[in-house]
């Protein structure tokens, strides 16, 4: 029988193979990265004036009538404590399909979608003492992250752009909960363009997932086509598999068990975990499960998608409204629709949980309390991320190689992009790449 560490050897060089075919496609992107430019001092004095960008038109409406226009804008300029990035790939979202359909309301008029973005970092705003935000002592948060951010970086821009640094729930570390939080894409524009701005504070470096020169760490990290997708479907994907407490047994430095999972006695049953859709992010958040010792169950209409979660590693799929072959000890739900809300609470043991991981569901139906809330089952739902979130999953990507399941798109085909997502025409993410 093979040690559990052949097994681990096995299936990451499984996962790495899943990786290969995304990574020829998107090699001479990553190419482009490391070669592009002559010199760092040459970046900022080769930004033209105008880009092109897709922007919602007078208002959201159904995508397969093209609420979304390709237009010639400004590039933008960063303000005191901003970076301004060339964009290199940008992640396509269900939230940017929520913005463009006008399922969230709109919070800025023409957005430009996009908060999964990969860029080259090509000019810093000029600092002040008033930098961003309306106390010192925020300004004086942002102006410092601005000095350790530099030109010719390659940096992440995320969902989360601001928080309010005040308020109860940001001093307790919850700041996802910010009253005054502001979001790349909804409220400022965000990456379906060839450049965007965002404050350097929650920029998030990826020096330690993309190559940087060797041939040994090209081989082990990701290309700008496989990183987009982990700024929002891996970073809300792990809040939502962390908001089902799967995660509290860890040691998240070096996520080991705790000592109370080790200690004398029987040991620690296999926690089981059931996934409803498989898309974007639930393919990435299958894939930290599984590399945490976890059984994963996935729930699931689409054929392609089932098959991509068994070449992953998970236990069973099925169909979305099946039954799991076990009972769950927690469940994540990633589809926007609330009539799945009832069928993962029956799926579930007593006491467990179930996290929902979408900014937007349909109604949700009646339950009946004895068969889907007794037992002191619970549901949660998933706010955004705190950038300690962030920080967490990249740091376990870095250590973790995942498997990213990306289908490159030309910036110019966005608007495609979106119907094909919402026609379930691929797997895992679709990736702009200007």
């Amino acid at each position: 029988m093979p040690s559990r560490l052949e097994l681990r050897e096995t299936k990451v060089a499984k996962m790495a193979n899943i990786s290969d075919a995304m990574r020829d496609t998107a090699g001479a992107v990553a190419n482009e990265v490391r070669d592009s430019g002559s010199s760092l001092n040459d970046l900022s004095a080769s930004i033209p004036t105008t880009m092109h960008a897709w922007r919602v038109r007078t208002e959201p409406a159904p995508i397969d009538t093209d609420p979304l226009e390709w237009v010639e804008v400004p590039v933008p300029q960063p303000a005191p404590g901003e970076v301004l990035v060339k964009v290199l790939a940008c992640g396509v979202c269900r939230t940017d399909l929520h913005v463009s359909e006008g399922d969230l309301p709109v919070h800025l008029p023409h957005v430009t979608p996009g908060h999964e973005i990969v860029g080259r970092v090509v000019k810093v705003g000029k600092e002040s003492s008033d930098a961003v935000g309306t106390s010192q002592a925020d300004a004086s948060h942002t102006s410092n992250a601005a000095r350790s951010v530099r030109v010719g970086q390659t940096v992440g821009i995320a969902w989360l752009r601001h928080t309010c640094g005040e308020c109860d729930f940001c001093r307790e570390g919850k700041e996802n909960l910010c009253q005054r939080s502001r979001y790349t894409g909804w409220d400022a524009n965000g990456g379906y363009a060839q450049y965007a701005v965002a404050p350097a504070d929650y920029v998030y470096p990826l020096d330690d997932l993309l190559p940087q020169g060797t041939e040994d760490d090209a081989a082990s990290a990701y290309s700008t086509v496989d990183v987009a997708p982990l700024l929002c479907a891996g970073i809300i994907g792990y809040r939502a598999l962390e908001r089902t407490g799967l995660l509290d047994r860890y040691n998240r430095r070096d996520w080991s068990l705790k000592e109370s999972e080790t200690s004398d006695g029987p040991a620690p049953r296999q926690p089981v975990l059931g996934l409803y859709g498989f898309g974007g992010s639930a393919h990435l958040t299958a894939q930290v499960a599984l590399a945490l010792g976890m059984k994963v169950h996935v729930l699931t209409r689409g054929k392609a998608a089932q098959k991509l979660a068994l070449e992953l590693g998970c236990v069973s799929a099925r169909g979305a409204y099946d039954d799991p072959p076990e009972k769950l000890d927690a469940a994540i739900i990633f589809a926007p629709v609330g009539a799945m809300i009832p069928v993962a609470m029956r799926a579930l043991r007593s006491g467990g949980i179930l996290s929902l991981a979408g900014i937007h569901m349909s109604d949700v139906p009646s339950m009946n309390y004895e068969r889907e809330l007794f037992h002191e089952k619970e549901i949660r739902t998933v706010e955004s991320n705190t950038r300690q979130d962030g920080r967490e999953f990249l740091a376990f990507a870095a250590t973790h190689h995942l498997a990213v399941d990306a289908h490159p798109y030309p910036l110019a085909q966005g608007q495609r992009a979106l119907q094909d997502l919402k026609a379930g025409s691929f797997a895992g993410a679709a990736v702009l790449v200007p």
